[in-house]
């Protein structure tokens, strides 16, 4: 476990007015966390006192409970001395309700260790409405006769917001209910299936209950987060993102990890807080920013240009700005290539630059796709090239995608297969019982009950019918199409079980089955439910397995966007060109997930329908390379190579 630092000796702490500590993953981010928090309790307790936490919830903190966990239950840490408040709860509320935060804390940490259980206090979201202020002061009360928090953990939220002090709330705010905004109960949607099963009110801890504590962790992962964690370390504080007003307090640290750090000054833009080492992926940054910034094509950029943006450094080490700017310009060309699996040696023209095994043709291709929609959705277009092209192409769908499914759908496809039995004259033993149960289930079903195996059965069909037609709009075969129903995934819950060795294990033995010599993979991490981190991890700890198989050497691991995000020009190593013809098709296959059409379960932040996002983005990417004075294309699907090594363990 690593603390990023960066390569030169500025000192960016100018422009950060909270300290930032950078690691390189996420888990890393959580265990120093973890290890500081078991110091001050170990501390605490060796000088006879107790030690009180404020412990948010969410899918920030949870590796840190994990961790703590982990150290109780391997290298003895007592939790005895330790008072608990938690920070916030949804209300109303029923403590053992799914979405409650208490369930929340129990379930990932309280019930785990050895932690007395008076000591434990929850904001009540079951209490009378009426009784809500008073029990507020009281929670206060209760806070300030411990001693006052010494350590609070907290998580932020792509609005700035820290518990549920939503923006505009100011920094003398204490202990409270609050109305919870829209794009918070959006962000929410998932736990409660639905934004409309979110809760519109929270009790929670105030800006000014959360500025009292001693020390203040503020965790912060994924590019999802990287312009929030700009805005609240970098700039003013000001109500509308309230975790600025962490500014100033002596004990405030931010945990981040590469992603979320990606937007600060001495990460995005290094070369304005001090002197770097100008390597070609930090050159390639510049010239990119400097030539989007002024509107011009990259070989159209002037020595003048560079100087005034106060790079004279770069042009002193590396040549003339005619020199820069070809070097930036002929990568990036590079990377363009309308045959994603090589070009073999009867296709090639002259000037076609070699591709990564062209010797190899046709080539076996696995494509994963975490949802069942995630192929079509993220590299449709690039699918259907490989496939027009001759490649052998498999796709793997790691997870049966069943929790997104509306209820009514269930019901129609339920009574649809009763109607088919029954209009053919077809036998189905347990089928009208099955009907029952779906109708009985479904029609008593609580706001965000969990379903019944049945009903999460004939969900994971309908997914499983989606993704074949979809599949096949791209030419895939059916045969090359294989269901892997993770393990980690079948909860019938947002939160998953952790990844476990059946998990790799089906993974290896599919990649050794097929012993492909192209593997995608979705690299779009800012996926808000987590299955996408957790889906790589799964293929890279598999790939790790495969390093020694004789047929790997000549394996590349590729991974792609475009679900919740996409990759940026500088980053991007593989550049495959959408025709408009070609795009239309990638749009016929993502609409043939009609489940997910015209309104998803599970939308994220982002609102627009998934055929909408990834030709947004497509096309956003191909006016980038435009712009830049690169060839223009309707669409460009951009992808990375996996380095071997990195993200390993997410």
């Amino acid at each position: 476990m690593t603390e990023t630092s960066t390569d030169h000796t500025a000192d960016y702490t100018l422009r950060e007015k909270i300290p930032c500590r950078v690691f390189a993953k996420a888990s890393d981010a959580s265990i120093a966390a973890a290890n500081e928090i078991a110091t001050l309790i170990r501390s605490r307790a060796a000088a006879g006192q107790s030690c009180v936490l404020g412990l948010a919830t969410g899918s920030s903190p949870t590796r840190v409970y994990e961790e703590l966990v982990r150290l109780h239950r391997d290298e003895g840490l007592s939790f005895a001395n330790v008072i608990v408040f938690s920070l916030d709860e949804y209300y109303p509320m029923q403590p053992d309700e799914l979405q409650s935060n208490a369930r929340f804390l129990h379930e990932y940490l309280t019930d785990l260790v050895d932690i007395d259980p008076a000591n434990i206090h929850f904001p009540d979201g079951s209490i009378e409405k009426s009784k809500v202020a008073e029990f507020c002061a009281a929670y206060e009360t209760k806070i300030a006769e411990a001693g006052g928090i010494d350590l609070q953990i907290l998580g932020l939220s792509r609005i700035g917001h820290i518990g549920c002090n939503e923006p505009g709330s100011e920094r003398t705010t204490r202990t409270r209910m609050i109305t919870l905004d829209r794009v918070t109960r959006i962000d929410a949607a998932s736990n409660f299936f639905g934004a409309e099963n979110v809760p519109r009110h929270a009790l929670t801890m105030g800006v000014g209950t959360i500025l009292e504590s001693k020390q203040i962790f503020l965790l912060g992962f994924g590019e999802g987060k990287a312009s929030i964690i700009l805005q609240t370390v970098e700039q003013d504080a000001t109500p509308a993102i309230p975790a600025s007003f962490l500014q100033g307090h002596a004990g405030a640290e931010v945990f981040l990890d590469e992603a979320a750090a990606s937007g600060l000054t001495r990460f995005d833009t290094p070369w304005l807080v001090g002197p770097i080492e100008w390597d070609n992926s930090t050159t390639r940054r510049a010239v990119i920013s400097l030539a989007t910034r002024l509107g011009k094509a990259i070989l159209k950029l002037t020595e003048a240009d560079y100087n005034e943006a106060g790079f004279q450094d770069l042009l002193a080490n590396h040549g003339s700005a005619y020199d820069i700017n070809l070097r930036v310009f002929r990568h990036l060309q590079s990377t363009i290539t309308g045959w994603p699996g090589g070009k073999p040696a009867h296709a090639k023209q002259v000037g076609d630059r070699p591709g990564h095994r062209d010797d190899i043709f046709p080539k076996r291709v696995i494509v994963f796709s975490p949802h069942p929609d995630d192929d079509v959705i993220s590299m449709g277009g690039t699918l259907i090239r490989l496939v027009d092209q001759g490649h052998d192409t498999h796709i793997a769908y790691q997870t049966s995608g069943n929790i997104a499914v509306f209820d009514q759908d269930a019901i129609r496809f339920a009574e649809f297969a009763g109607d088919f039995c029954r209009e053919f004259q077809i036998h189905a033993e347990g089928l009208e019982q099955l009907e029952d149960h779906v109708d009985e289930f479904l029609r008593k079903k609580r706001s965000g009950q969990v379903d019944s195996d049945e009903i999460q059965r004939i969900k994971g069909l309908i997914r499983r019918g989606e993704a074949r037609e979809g599949a096949r709009c791209c030419g895939v075969k059916d045969e090359n199409l294989h269901f892997l129903n993770l393990p980690f995934y079948q909860t019938g819950r947002v939160k998953k079980a952790p990844l476990s060795d059946e998990d790799i294990r089906i993974t290896v033995e599919l990649l050794r089955k097929i012993e492909p010599h192209q593997i995608y993979a979705a690299g779009d991490l800012s996926d808000p439910h987590g299955t996408h981190r957790v889906c790589l991890s799964a293929i890279l700890q598999a790939c790790q397995q495969c390093s020694q198989d004789p047929w790997y050497e000549a394996c590349a691991v590729w991974l792609y966007r475009g679900a919740w995000q996409e990759w940026a020009p500088e980053d991007i190593e593989m550049a495959v060109p959408l025709s408009p013809q070609e795009v239309e098709r990638k749009r016929v296959a993502i609409f043939k997930h009609e489940s997910q059409k015209d309104r998803a379960l599970f939308p994220g932040s982002d609102m627009r329908e998934f055929w909408q996002r990834a030709e947004a983005r497509n096309a956003d990417t191909a006016q980038r390379y435009d712009l830049l004075g690169l060839a223009e294309y309707a669409a460009i699907e951009g992808f990375v190579r996996w380095d071997g090594k990195t993200g390993i363990e997410l």
